[in-house]
């Protein structure tokens, strides 16, 4: 992953759930920086997740400080305390501001966060600060994810080169409704400070807003996006730059990568599924068609089976609520197979055909509802006997 100039990570191991394993990292960057984020929208979030909001609203951020092993949620005024005195303890050591430090937690809920540990590991993880420090902290952040994730790319704005990276963690517990699990960004792009929360969430909406695991929405996801202005590039500061589009779909692009990578990742998964409905009277009824399909149990155990028992596919979409569906008009398909026309089998369909895609690794369920001009798309995966094992296991 390509370092960017003016954005610097440290990872060390605290020993906040597991001895010996990256659970602290910091990122910093100066607070002339433009930083823009979207949090979970669970009733529940995390006491880290209202302190971050509140300081990134009201003070020139500086510092991230992001610990696994202990989600900090469900731990009441004490939680707040907690993360408050985190960011104090960070902001003495630095000599900034304490409303400059936002706080990022993620692992167990309803345990208080070992604040000790954490404020002693605070000065090594702060000497360990380095722009290429990116594949340690893609590490330091994890916690049932069998794997990091990291994305990095470059291109030119004006004729000066760009890099945009980021990493996230996610394996479960996945159904974004804002950005999803932790996802850190950061770009050497000069851009505008409103302008940046606007392409962080038009990103967001794009990637992490389209991948589901279980259904789940977490108490701590966050999605951050720093943009330093170290580039020798231009400001960018309206949507009528020549370059805005451009950099906007590469800044997609890598959330897009981040957001597959999650999926890939999910707990237990064996198969990346891509759901698209297409020819929806409104984005809304094609998003309530794809999870339904997504979120049916029946369909990810066929899935993992590798059983093309396309019946269980046709009754997700017939229960998601569609008004007036017209079932004679609809048609499913597995890749280029189509399963389901004239409100049936497909005349055309072989259990052959269908076996061949579903022994896929990859696999594209579209739905054509053949009833407008709206589609949407979403990204989901199959559930295995691990998932259930993980999840049964995962405080012991």
């Amino acid at each position: 992953m390509h370092p960017v100039t003016g954005f610097k990570l440290g990872t060390t191991c605290a020993g906040i759930k597991v001895t010996d394993r990256k659970d602290l990292v910091v990122m910093s960057f100066d607070a002339s920086a433009n930083v823009a984020g979207v949090f979970t929208q669970n009733a529940f979030c995390a006491a880290p997740v209202h302190i971050a909001k509140a300081h990134l609203k009201n003070g020139k951020s500086q510092y991230f400080v992001i610990n696994t092993g202990n989600a900090n949620a469900g731990t009441g005024e004490q939680g707040m305390l907690d993360a408050q005195n985190t960011c104090k303890k960070l902001a003495e050591l630095t000599q900034c501001e304490s409303n400059a430090v936002l706080p990022f937690s993620t692992g167990v809920i309803g345990e208080s966060l070992p604040i000790d540990k954490i404020t002693h590991a605070l000065p090594d993880v702060l000497s360990k600060l380095v722009e290429d420090g990116w594949s340690d902290a893609a590490q330091g952040i994890l916690t049932t994810d069998t794997r990091t994730k990291g994305a990095s790319s470059q291109l030119e704005i004006d004729g000066q080169t760009v890099t945009i990276t980021g990493i996230s963690k996610g394996s479960g517990m996945i159904r974004p409704d804002m950005a999803t699990m932790l996802c850190f960004i950061a770009t050497d792009a000069d851009i505008e400070q409103i302008l940046l929360q606007k392409m962080l969430k038009y990103a967001a909406d794009h990637s992490f807003n389209r991948i589901t695991v279980d259904g789940d929405t977490s108490t701590n996801d966050a999605c951050m996006l720093v943009a330093t202005g170290k580039s020798t590039a231009p400001l960018i500061d309206s949507e009528e730059h020549p370059d805005y589009l451009k950099l906007l779909n590469a800044m997609t692009d890598i959330l897009e990568q981040l957001a597959k990578a999650i999926i890939l990742d999910g707990e237990g998964a064996t198969k990346l599924i891509n759901i698209r409905v297409k020819a929806g009277q409104t984005d809304q009824e094609c998003q309530e068609v794809a999870y339904t399909i997504a979120h049916s149990p029946l369909v990810k155990t066929a899935f993992f089976a590798s059983d093309p028992n396309w019946g269980r596919i046709l009754a997700a979409v017939g229960r998601s609520g569609v008004n007036n569906l017209d079932i004679n008009a609809l048609e499913i398909f597995l890749d280029d197979v189509c399963l389901v026309r004239q409100g049936g089998r497909a005349d055309d369909y072989t259990e052959e055909r269908g076996q061949t895609v579903m022994n896929q690794d990859e696999i594209t369920v579209t739905v054509d509802l053949h009833r407008g001009q709206s589609e949407t798309q979403i990204w989901t995966c199959d559930l295995s006997y691990d998932y259930v094992k993980i999840n049964a296991e995962y405080r012991t």
